[in-house]
């Protein structure tokens, strides 16, 4: 079936482009609280899925073992910026595992956040894979595979031990079979697997209140929750959607995005996971719908709902500051 279009960009009084999508919210019991459009097809979750996947650097002891602060373990969650804090934990976290950057296997790029990158260029600089947004998770497994014993190259295989420890925290956390059938490579050279969204919202649900988790991994899937609520420029950077919107609401909320529209949450104090996904890809409905939901199922003061109806529904201006159109969402998401 084709899913309903959740978000509409206006440009004067027309519509300029629309946004199928689909949305699913469920509770840690399993059961569900919305669902909008197929959720059941199959989607990488990619890098919506961090926090679960550092789930075994602590349940191991291995964050404690080496002591990782909770600067480092919010960027093994992180999707980030490269900027210069982001750069200076990555290699933290390397030298707490006697390792340096020659031994990350996630791929150089320039860093996301423009300061950054055009900074960067301006010293003569190259980005290395520190500058990676995938960095900080990297390390994290890094770390994983040296407490273990095993030898780190090519710990992005999936028949690597560390990416079976992954698998396995993913697999109990969503219930859902992480199958190579369903499996592609992510922009990282890590394995991603295809799961319906209520799997990953289920996921989430479970993230936010340790409920069906081993004592472990509630513990900690909690100190994963403190430690991106206090640190949340890690996980993303300057101006960035997650930043900006845990900023405001810290404990409360967690929210990560993956790349082609999916977006993954925990809202531990009702016990919600979401899990949404943009069908076209587009980063900006997704961030949208993911603001929007938060506003419906969220209880907020005024100053929250002011700013996060903000990045819900957005106005456009062009360069000069003139006002050209907005984002809107189906009022069907808002309840």
């Amino acid at each position: 079936m084709d899913n309903p279009f959740l978000v509409e960009v206006t440009r004067g009084p027309l519509v300029e482009s629309r946004h199928r999508g689909s949305v699913s919210v469920v509770d840690a019991d399993g059961s569900t609280v919305l669902s909008i459009g197929d959720v059941d097809r199959r989607v990488f979750p990619r890098s919506a899925v961090k926090a679960l996947q550092a789930l075994p650097l602590l349940e191991s002891g291995v964050a404690d073992k080496y002591g990782l602060t909770d600067e480092e373990i919010a960027l093994a969650c992180a999707s980030h910026s490269g900027e210069p804090e982001h750069v200076r934990v990555a290699q933290s976290m390397l030298a707490k595992a006697g390792q340096d950057v020659s031994c990350l296997e996630c791929g150089a790029h320039w860093p996301m956040g423009e300061a950054a990158n055009r900074a960067l260029a301006a010293e003569g600089g190259a980005p290395s894979a520190l500058h990676n947004n995938c960095s900080g998770k990297h390390a994290g497994f890094i770390c994983l595979a040296c407490d273990g014993g095993h030898d780190p190259k090519g710990y992005v295989s999936p028949n690597h031990p560390v990416q079976r420890m992954v698998r396995e925290a993913l697999e109990d956390a969503t219930g859902a079979c992480h199958t190579m059938e369903n499996s592609g490579i992510d922009g990282c050279s890590i394995p991603t697997y295809a799961i319906p969204l209520p799997s990953l919202a289920f996921g989430f649900a479970k993230f936010g209140t340790g409920v069906g988790l081993s004592s472990e991994g509630k513990a900690a899937a909690e100190r994963i929750r403190k430690a991106v609520a206090a640190h949340p420029f890690m996980v993303a950077g300057t101006g960035r959607f997650d930043t900006r919107l845990m900023e405001t609401l810290r404990e409360r909320a967690f929210v990560k995005v993956g790349a082609e529209g999916v977006y993954c949450a925990a809202l531990p104090g009702l016990g919600y996971g979401i899990a949404l996904k943009a069908d076209d890809g587009n980063a900006r409905a997704a961030e949208a719908i993911m603001a929007g939901l938060i506003l419906r199922l969220l209880p907020l003061n005024d100053e929250e709902r002011a700013a996060i109806g903000k990045m819900a529904q957005p106005v456009f201006r062009n360069w000069n500051g003139i006002e050209v159109g907005s984002l809107r969402l189906n009022p069907a998401l808002l309840g």
